[in-house]
């Protein structure tokens, strides 16, 4: 899975921006907070749940359990807006 070409990624200084093209539903821009951002990131190549989770674990500290429910979390919500394709 990976960002759908109907939205491109923009770094802002703290926040990752996700910013839909107008070739989509969605009209719009989506902030992200640092972790929502990674997970933006890691989507720029096509990638895994578990490859996310695992590149997170690299980088954070804290339980997995807990990344695993945040990148779901995220991945669930760009899914929504049709930022993701699988």
């Amino acid at each position: 899975m990976k960002i759908n070409k109907a939205f491109i990624t923009h770094d802002d200084g703290d926040q990752k921006l996700l910013v839909s093209t107008g070739a989509s539903k969605f009209s719009g821009l989506v902030r992200s907070n640092e972790t929502a951002g990674f997970i933006i990131s890691c989507l720029e190549k096509d990638t895994t749940e578990a490859e996310i989770v695992a590149k997170m674990q690299k980088k954070y500290d804290g339980p997995k359990e807990a990344m695993e429910r945040d990148v779901k979390k995220i991945i669930d919500q760009l899914r929504k807006i049709g930022a993701i394709d699988d």
